[in-house]
């Protein structure tokens, strides 16, 4: 089998000041399909990088990102965009709710921005809140809701378009011991209730342990952790 999420020779620069940083060096990763895969590695090592980069939120500087038949280095950026609505769903540390909206709008926005039917969204969404535990909540805005809750709307939001790709950023990593446990199942059952292919980059090794494999960032490149 091919592998869904396919990385080779994948490298990203910034420059501080006047000098390069090399943060991803040669950088290869295959995932297969259904696969729940958690990077780990030291603080500023380059895992958020690493997931922005794999989402199309940054540009690499070399190498070939392949999420399925798809290969980012052949796009633009406006397909790059349309690709990753459409196709990836992201979790970061903090939830990047719109304060203004309900946990229910918050989680159509990605169906809004699509221009998917407001007849078929606010069903989706509300069926989505439902399963992550929120289905009395959908009226609540974001400063209504704990620090849990808010990541569960995040979760429903990155889930609502069926993406096949997850990506979460230390997703539970600004959540006390307790509250991350019950994420950490949460992550686990969405992954395979909606079929998808999971990257995980945490400082949790609880949350790590209950993934397929863990790789760990080092010096720009992964290694079986």
């Amino acid at each position: 089998m091919d592998p869904f999420l396919y990385v080779v020779g994948l490298s990203k620069r910034y420059v501080v000041g006047t000098e390069p940083l090399t943060v991803l060096r040669d950088l290869d990763l295959s995932v297969m399909r259904g696969e729940m895969v958690a990077i780990v590695g030291a603080s500023g090592v380059g895992k958020s990088t690493l997931l922005h980069v794999l989402g199309g939120l940054d540009r690499r500087d070399a190498g070939t990102i392949r999420v399925g038949s798809a290969d980012y280095t052949q796009m633009s950026d406006q397909q790059i965009v349309a690709f990753r609505n459409r196709h990836i769903g992201f979790v970061f540390q903090f939830h990047h709710l719109l304060p203004e909206f309900s946990a229910l709008e918050n989680t159509e926005m990605p169906m809004r921005i699509a221009r998917i039917a407001p007849a078929e969204a606010r069903p989706r969404a509300s069926a989505l809140l439902a399963r992550v535990g929120l289905g009395e909540r959908l009226a609540h805005r974001p400063g209504m809701l704990s620090g849990g809750e808010q990541q569960r709307v995040a979760i429903a939001r990155a889930l609502v378009m069926h993406p096949d790709l997850l990506l979460a950023d230390e997703p539970t990593g600004d959540l006390d011991e307790h509250t991350a446990e019950t994420l950490h199942a949460l992550l686990h059952d969405m992954h395979r209730a909606h079929d998808l292919t999971s990257v995980i980059a945490t400082h949790n090794l609880r949350l790590a342990r209950i993934c397929d494999r863990v790789l760990t960032l080092e010096d720009g490149r992964l290694i079986p952790a």
